[in-house]
């Protein structure tokens, strides 16, 4: 269903390295490259305010394509610059007083909970971790144990950075939507390697990048608002752009989710994101997530099978993040030995997801990121590499 030789050639690098490093930031194919490098240039024909104004459809437009990708309204988008400050604007605009908690899991990503650990010294607001069930996927009916009148926020990664796992983001949204609880979805690793409905999942707030599996440039990202969730919040930090000024002593938040974003902004980068998600919905996400779920369990199969090698990914229908360990090595220096036989993969530090790391006592680990339009091949190659680093 993918025409991946069309797909290859629009992404030159395939032809000069084997890329699984989607996780990180993935390889834009030349309608993204080619949307910025327009707009640069047109900016310095004409600068960036004529440029701007020239292409405003073009820019309006970028709303309506990420709505589309999420099952959601234009209006209920706001483009920002990356996911952190997208996932900040929400979670800094819910109110939080002594004693509120938040519902959060143990493979939550470090930007978030460094957040919520600023937040409860600041408020005094409360941080509950809830238990991962015995196939390593956040515990649904410990989640609902845990509710009671004080839950102000359940906040959770879907996809973490450190493995495959993927939590159960629906079920979640569902006992949310039940109690009235907000819920702030963190769905950078999800967006772009598998279908995404806002409705389907039920939650009320949800932020992305653009670098990672949606193929989009660094520098952008997007938050998702549902609409009746929108009239509730107040960004943390607001301009003119966000809230009109109204009068001497008056502003005007506006309707919209852009009252989350600011007067200044990328608009090449902007652009570059529009393409990326046009391109992967011509693709299809259906078909999107099939490959990258195949892929990666191809990569799975394979490694599981060589001695020393021992796999790190917890839940029940692994995605499109491979982590795993080999005896004696460290993961910074297998990923410099596959560089060097031209495979491009990355490590996940303990760091990142601190709480899982310590209950799972994980170290440093591999992390390789197959995506559609990668083949069977560079799996290959990557198995048989990390094959003759181990143990003979």
């Amino acid at each position: 269903m993918i025409d991946i030789e069309r797909i290859r050639a629009d992404t030159p690098a395939t032809s000069r390295v084997a890329y699984l490093h989607n996780a990180g930031a993935a390889l834009m194919p030349v309608p993204v490259v080619e949307a910025m490098k327009q707009h640069i240039d047109l900016e310095s024909e004409i600068g960036g305010y004529a440029a701007a104004d020239r292409e405003s459809d073009r820019l309006e437009a970028v709303y309506g394509s990420v709505a589309r990708l999420l099952n959601a309204a234009p209006d209920e988008i706001a483009l920002m610059e990356n996911a952190t400050v997208a996932w900040q604007m929400a979670f800094y605009a819910l109110p939080f007083r002594a004693g509120d908690r938040i519902l959060t899991a143990e493979a939550e990503y470090a930007a978030n909970y460094v957040a919520f650990l600023q937040l409860a010294k600041r408020t005094g607001a409360i941080i509950d971790v809830v238990p991962s069930d015995a196939g390593g996927e956040l515990d649904i009916q410990a989640l609902e144990r845990m509710i009671d009148e004080r839950v102000k926020l359940i906040a959770i990664t879907w996809v973490p950075t450190n493995g495959g796992l993927v939590n159960p983001a629906a079920a979640i949204g569902k006992i949310a939507r039940a109690r009235g609880i907000p819920y702030l979805l963190d769905a950078c690793q999800a967006v772009g390697q598998m279908a995404v409905d806002v409705e389907a999942i039920g939650c009320d707030m949800l932020s992305a990048t653009g670098r990672k599996f949606l193929r989009g440039p660094r520098g952008t990202g997007f938050l998702y608002v549902r609409r009746e969730m929108l009239q509730r919040l107040e960004p943390p930090m607001i301009d003119h752009f966000a809230a009109p000024w109204v009068s001497r002593d008056e502003y005007r938040l506006r309707d919209d989710a852009r009252r989350f974003e600011t007067w200044e902004n990328n608009y090449a980068a902007r652009l570059g994101l529009g393409a990326a998600v046009d391109y992967a919905l011509a693709i299809g996400l259906g078909p999107i997530e099939q490959r990258c779920r195949l892929l990666a369990g191809r990569l799975r199969y394979g490694i599981a099978a060589i001695r020393g090698i021992t796999i790190r990914d917890l839940g029940r229908a692994p995605g499109a993040i491979v982590s795993f360990t080999i005896d004696g090595r460290e993961a910074d220096a297998i990923v410099r030995s596959a560089a060097s036989a031209g495979i491009t993969i990355g490590v996940s530090h303990p760091s990142s997801t601190r709480i899982d790391a310590e209950v799972r006592a994980l170290p440093p680990v591999v992390r390789a990121s197959p995506h559609y339009y990668n083949t069977d091949a560079e799996i290959d190659r990557l198995i048989g590499h990390l094959a003759s680093l181990t143990p003979r």
